[in-house]
């Protein structure tokens, strides 16, 4: 998609420049997969630069290709430099919320990692104070942009599938002894550290659920607290969300799964990335789909590329992310809630 078409300006409009971004932190496991991003949207941004307060952690990335050419800062530069707009927030899960806090206060649009906080008041607090100074807040959770997850929500949403009372997800992976320790810290376990991509889907398509019921078992042999088998039920009126999240599973992502299943049909997208080929059965032919069971192609999903055209969008036109104010509390208060830290 060229740059006028995604902004959608008149023939004879003069281009917004380049969005300047900084990166504050790189410790997240996301952290590389941004920067790559927003390499590749070179069009759109113009990095500015890269702080990262751990020395040892820096020392091992800088002299990498993917970091290579790239002016490294303190935080507080990034933060008092006036030309840049945007702050990309990629520090370790526990530095999230006051990371995030001080890029808000210090004027500058915010994506902030995932998950940003295990508790609702900083979020919260983080949230009223962009709004206040219409700032933008994006968070990090990875397939809001999924082409296969949304056209498996059209069907939803049309009624192709008929009354859609079940969907479910699976989003396991397998972490060794020094992945699981920084995670044994939250209640939560995997269901907060990843059941949130899953609980960000089921947020967008049906809304709050009436009651959130969870399970955090520890079902290995590790001698930790990591709640590393984990599954939450999400109640609505109309059906119920099933989602499980577990740590210790070879070959995990393949497996990875999201499902819809209705009165007159489902689809069932395995495995989620790269997520080309979404299975769809229907009762009787609907919409754009056939009777029967067929699969529909799809190109492959690329993380953070669509999230951060977004923000590109939303910053030069002035107009709001796909993702409101509202959608970010009320998917971090449903996460908090399937992950054990509020009732």
């Amino acid at each position: 998609m060229r740059r006028r078409d995604l902004l959608a300006l008149p023939a004879g409009a003069r281009m917004p420049e380049r969005i300047r971004v900084g990166l504050l932190g790189i410790a997240h496991s996301h952290a590389e997969g941004k920067l790559r991003a927003l390499r590749e949207l070179e069009e759109f941004f113009e990095i500015a630069g890269v702080a990262e307060a751990d020395g040892e952690l820096r020392r091992r990335r800088e002299n990498s290709s993917l970091y290579r050419g790239l002016r490294w800062v303190s935080e507080q530069e990034l933060l008092e430099d006036p030309s840049i707009r945007l702050i990309v927030v990629e520090t370790r899960v526990p530095e999230l919320p006051e990371a995030g806090a001080r890029v808000i206060a210090a004027g500058k649009h915010l994506h902030l990692e995932k998950p940003p906080s295990h508790e609702p008041a900083p979020f919260r607090r983080l949230i009223e104070n962009a709004r206040r100074k219409s700032l933008l807040v994006q968070t990090g959770y990875i397939w809001r942009f999924h082409r296969a997850i949304e056209a498996a929500f059209e069907a939803a949403r049309s009624g192709w599938l008929g009354q859609v009372y079940l969907l479910r997800g699976v989003i396991n992976t397998d972490l060794d002894a020094a992945q699981r320790e920084p995670l044994a810290r939250y209640r939560g376990g995997m269901m907060f550290e990843l059941g949130g991509h899953l609980i960000d889907r089921v947020v967008a398509l049906w809304g709050r659920p009436r009651q959130v019921r969870c399970w955090l078992r520890h079902d290995t042999d590790f001698a930790d607290r990591l709640a590393d088998n984990t599954l939450a039920v999400l109640e609505y009126d109309h059906g119920v969300a099933v989602i499980s999240s577990a740590a210790r599973m070879p070959n995990a992502f393949p497996h990875r799964s999201l499902e819809l299943i209705g009165t007159d049909g489902a689809v069932v997208l395995q495995p989620i990335e790269p997520g080309t080929g979404l299975r769809v059965n229907l009762r009787q032919a609907r919409g754009p789909y056939k009777a029967g069971w067929q699969e529909v192609t799809f190109p492959e999903h690329r993380r953070y590329v669509a999230d951060f055209r977004d923000m590109a969008r939303a910053l030069m036109t002035g107009g709001p992310l796909t993702y409101s104010y509202e959608h970010e509390l009320l998917m971090h208060e449903t996460l908090l809630r399937a992950s054990g830290h509020v009732g």
